[in-house]
């Protein structure tokens, strides 16, 4: 599922809504981050520091550990 945040509440509640710099300039942004929901609604694995070209099967593979 992917959902807006237009307020950052759910990045802030969270804890990925941070300070970053980038050309010495400092802006809020996500930190790249991604979340598994079980379905009772907790929090079954973080992902902190993603990088795309192989978080596709981490995953995949986290959610094949899971459903065991």
């Amino acid at each position: 599922m992917l959902a807006s945040d237009e307020d950052h509440a759910i990045a802030q509640a969270y804890g990925v809504w941070v300070e970053k710099k980038m050309f010495g300039k400092a802006y809020m942004s996500n930190e790249r981050t991604t979340f598994l929901i079980d379905p009772e609604g907790n929090v079954a694995r973080v992902f902190r520091k993603v990088k795309p070209n192989k978080h596709a099967q981490q995953v995949l593979d986290a959610l094949a550990e899971l459903a065991h």
